[in-house]
């Protein structure tokens, strides 16, 4: 069925009409209760005849009236069914980016999966669909960026007045701009413009409109594609074990039943022209080859329309060979009494282990892909919703699909459920098991005011939660994002494969000709005795067997499966262990590293600044003191600041002696920005301090380039004592009034417990380790010396630290850098491998290559070595696949026979070549069994 558009919401304007309409004639839309559009033609007399009617109007330029098509571009994701081997998703990405308004293409054989970002002005996912199927390829939507779309299954229509009635119904609401219904998959996706209309509203106004005889539900573009890889399991199975039962009869008739008298006189027995056992066996592979095997037809078809070739290209080739040769030698058996042998069981059971060896890959295919279907799983199907009335007083509960929730929805939480979405916590108090987010095996306390993650475990008592975030703008669908776009994209090493691919077959059909060449002339020249020819065969039939097994094991699929496949598991893999990789090239470049840059606060450091020392250094009282600068760093979002900012208020309300009374006074008062001092042009200095005035006075803090700059000296006392904070590992701060310096803090920042032996393993890794902060030397050298980092940076404002990144790349080193994704984004984006550690709800580091999900440092341990176990994974299954076909072909050649005197028939090639690509892809899965190494263990990593 084809997109309907609603007339009411989408205009369409008559092309008579318009050809008939002056040259200054405009549209003009009026909206009334109706909400019917009209079309006139003379703009003055509409404009008059409404305001004659006590209306405003107003003439609106008609230069475009689409209003079907978003602005800016968006991403689709489309299946992509027919693609066997590399030289097929060459082909599909080439006549995807060769599109009008395609701005990039990328294809996925072992997902089956293409990603395309378009200019929906120029073209229409449609048009994409259709130039996939154009291609002789099955193409079909799964998701788009689209945030105005929605697609849902409805259950209730058994008739065309059923369709008539949704039809009607959808016509009939405001904001629905189109729809399209699928008849056979009860399919509804329907375009609506979200700030008229809600998902909810939609389905509830849907459901309602049917007085409750439609029954709808969201449909989880995940789990539509679960459900077409389980079709697609399913139908290689079955065409699998049709071809198998039709091949074991001819299979048998030439093998068993010479061996059983009473049998085989029956398959001699004259019928026409040929015997019963030809007529039988013809039968049986004719529907093997063309019934069965005419996908392999359809495939290399379009494979050769479309300029490429691919594997199916040589099992069309080597099958038709064969079949074609026997039905040949039939016919000429009966015209001239000449009774060639026939190898019509090489067809079938060629054809039978080809889609044994689909099936099998589909199998394994599927497997690389858990990753995803089990993050999808963490999200319950279902929430409890919270009616509320026009108080906001709760009223009662209503199940709703977890996909239809809006932010701002009320939900509630029971005890062994999941929490649906994002949200803050409205009312209660639990224990929530955010594990399979954070990796923090430890359950979270959850109160009022606390924030709670999509997926996670609520354990004990009820929430009521309110959604902030639903769709994909929740942590756990960034996470999925990520680890999809990972699965997309193409590692550098796959170009090798790319270029092999593409003179793969070719070089195979060659070598298949010149193996027919050689034997046939040989013979004829007498170069070999006539004893090695079959029975009544001759040289050309001797050739032909060697000609086709050259072409039926040859496996360009185990090439271009070999790098994808293990990206997929490793980022499946990766993701389960708390590290998100962005990209197959990411994944490639840590291997290489050989420094990793660290930095200070927030990576090595815990992150959780505290003053540990505060000293006054003029007549002022302490409290006083530190009123002033918490008053200065209040509006500060340095971490620094904010300790301070916690210590003068803890000083301030709770240090004191003080009643019960007093003390809940305290804590009201606290919350409060009531006992700061008032500041008067606040600016905040990076990598120095802040500077504001406060009582007309001018008020600095920060390090001692801030004091230089503006001419404060440092008295030797309290130079003394700011070596010796710097000498602990502590930052000293140091505080001036009106250019006299009147005290100095103190903050001290706990290193990470994992710190030291992360460091150390990195070395056992090869990896060198350095330091870089814009922090002073002195502390630098303190903290550096605790984990044991001998390079080291120091004073290195922010926007510096790049060039840090970019003097080790001087040499051609792979640099990677660790920062907390936040300020360090200038030197994560220069890095080769930017890693943000801790990103925790923050999924979308957009300048890092690899999101480490927990604040732990033993996930960089973790992210190289997967790297480098995922690479030498890759280069086996290369070595594998090489070896393979440079071993098999030879030997299918008959370059051995002559010693061996053992040829290998082609149906025994083509179970050879079915197995090599599922042998990949089974390799590439054994990354599943990876084991991140343990901070007991991680000193005893070697380098690979």
């Amino acid at each position: 069925m084809l997109w309907r558009e609603c007339e009411d919401e989408w205009p369409k304007i008559n092309q008579t009409a318009a050809a008939k309409r002056s040259a200054n004639a405009s549209l003009v839309s009026v909206e009334s209760s109706s909400r019917r559009s009209i079309t006139l033609r003379s703009e003055e007399d509409i404009k008059i005849a409404i305001e004659d009617a006590g209306f405003e109007a107003e003439v609106i330029p008609e230069p475009s009236i689409s209003r079907t098509k978003p602005h800016g571009t968006l991403v689709g994701q489309f299946t992509i069914g027919g693609m066997t081997c590399a030289a097929c998703v060459n082909s599909v990405e080439g006549i995807l980016r060769d599109l009008p308004g395609v701005k990039r293409a990328v294809v996925a054989l072992a997902t089956s999966l293409g990603e395309v970002e378009y200019d929906p002005t120029v073209i229409s996912k449609d048009d994409i669909v259709n130039a996939i199927e154009d291609a002789g390829f099955e193409g079909a939507l799964v998701q788009s960026s689209e945030q105005d779309k929605i697609i849902l299954g409805v259950a209730g229509i058994s008739n065309e007045l059923d369709a008539h009635t949704l039809d009607s119904i959808l016509c009939n609401l405001k904001g629905v701009r189109q729809f399209r219904f699928e008849r056979v998959s009860k399919e509804l996706e329907v375009l609506f413009d979200p700030e008229v209309i809600g998902t909810r509203s939609l389905v509830d106004a849907i459901e309602s409109g049917s007085i409750g005889k439609f029954k709808l539900h969201v449909k989880n573009p995940y789990t539509r594609m679960t459900s077409k890889d389980i079709e697609e399991l399913t139908k290689m199975f079955w065409l699998f074990t049709a071809s198998l039962l039709l091949s074991i009869p001819v299979f048998l008739m030439r093998v068993l039943c010479p061996q059983i008298p009473l049998l085989y006189s029956l398959l001699l027995r004259q019928c026409g022209p040929f015997q019963m056992g030809d007529w039988l066996k013809w039968a049986l592979v004719t529907v093997v080859q063309f019934g069965i095997g005419k996908r392999f037809y359809i495939a290399a078809g379009r494979a050769l329309r479309n300029g490429s070739t691919n594997m199916d290209v040589l099992v069309a080739l080597g099958t038709s060979a064969s079949y074609f040769y026997s039905v040949g030698a039939l016919l000429y058996g009966a015209v001239t009494g000449f009774w060639s042998p026939t190898y019509f069981e090489t067809s079938a059971l060629l054809i039978t282990f080809v889609l044994l060896g689909k099936y099998l890959e589909t199998l394994a295919k599927g497997k690389t892909s858990d990753a995803i279907k089990k993050l999808v799983e963490l999200t319950p199907a279902t929430a409890l919703l919270l009616v509320q009335d026009k108080g906001g007083k709760n009223i009662g509960e209503k199940e709703i699909d977890a996909l239809l929730i809006q932010p701002g929805d009320n939900l509630k939480v029971l005890p062994g459920t999941k929490v649906p979405v994002d949200g803050v916590v409205m009312w209660g108090s639990s224990y929530i098991n955010e594990s399979m987010v954070t990796g923090e095996s430890t359950p979270v306390s959850k109160e009022v005011n606390s924030s709670v993650i999509g997926g996670t475990m609520n354990l004990h008592g009820s929430l009521h939660i309110q959604a902030t975030k639903v769709g994909s703008d929740t942590v756990l669908s960034q996470i999925i994002s990520l680890v999809e776009t990972a699965q997309m994209s193409k590692a550098p090493i796959q170009k090798f494969a790319d270029f092999v691919a593409s003179i793969f077959v070719p070089t195979v059909v060659a070598l298949s000709v010149l193996t027919l060449l050689v034997w046939y002339i040989g013979g004829v020249m007498g170069a070999y005795p006539e004893e090695w020819l079959p029975k009544n065969g001759n040289f050309f039939v001797f050739s032909l067997m060697f000609s086709i097994s050259v072409v039926v094991i040859a496996c360009p699929c185990a090439l271009g499966l070999a790098t994808p496949t293990a990206v997929m598991v490793a980022t499946g893999v990766g993701a389960n262990n708390g590290v998100l990789i962005k990209g197959g090239d990411a994944l490639e470049r840590a291997q290489m590293i050989k420094y990793v840059v660290f930095d200070k606060t927030g990576t090595l450091t815990q992150g959780k600044a505290t003053v540990a020392a505060a000293k006054v250094f003029t007549g002022m009282k302490l409290g006083e003191f530190l009123t002033l600068v918490a008053s200065a760093e209040a509006s500060s979002e340095h971490p620094l600041a904010k300790a301070i900012v916690e210590y003068a208020r803890h000083f301030h309300f709770f240090d004191k002696p003080s009643t019960t009374k007093d003390a809940q006074n305290n804590i009201e008062e606290s919350k409060s920005s009531a006992w700061l001092l008032d500041v008067l042009d606040f600016s905040a200095l990076p990598g120095k301090g802040v500077q504001c005035f406060i009582d007309g006075k001018q008020v600095l803090v920060g390090n001692r380039k801030l004091m230089t700059e503006n001419g404060v000296a440092i008295p030797k006392s309290a130079e003394d004592f700011v070596v010796e904070l710097e000498e602990s590992a502590k930052t000293g701060i140091l505080v001036a009034c009106d250019s006299a310096l009147i005290g100095v803090l103190g903050v001290a920042d706990q290193l990470k417990r994992e710190a030291a032996v992360v460091v150390e393993g990195l070395m056992k890794m090869g990896v060198k380790p350095v330091m870089v902060t814009g922090d002073n030397w002195r502390t630098a050298q303190a903290v550096a010396k605790e984990v044991g980092i001998q390079d080291i940076r120091a004073e290195v404002m922010p926007a510096e630290k790049a060039d840090v990144i970019r003097s080790f790349q001087s040499d051609g080193s792979v640099v990677a850098m660790v920062g907390d994704g936040i300020n360090d984004s200038p030197a994560l984006a220069a890095a080769d491998v930017g890693m943000a550690i801790g990103a925790g709800t923050d999924i979308a580091v957009e300048a890092a290559d690899y999101v480490l999900t927990r604040n732990n440092l033993e996930d960089v341990i973790t992210a190289i070595d997967l790297s480098r176990k995922t690479f030498t994974r890759i280069r086996l299954n290369y070595v594998f696949a090489m070896a393979y076909n440079l071993i098999a072909v030879p030997i299918a050649a008959g370059v051995f026979f002559p010693w061996v005197k053992v040829e290998l028939p082609p149906w025994a090639a083509g179970a050879c070549m079915a197995l090599s690509s599922v042998s990949v892809v089974c390799s590439s899965l054994l990354l599943r069994r990876y084991r991140k190494p343990r901070l007991t263990t991680v000193l005893e990593i070697t380098v690979e």
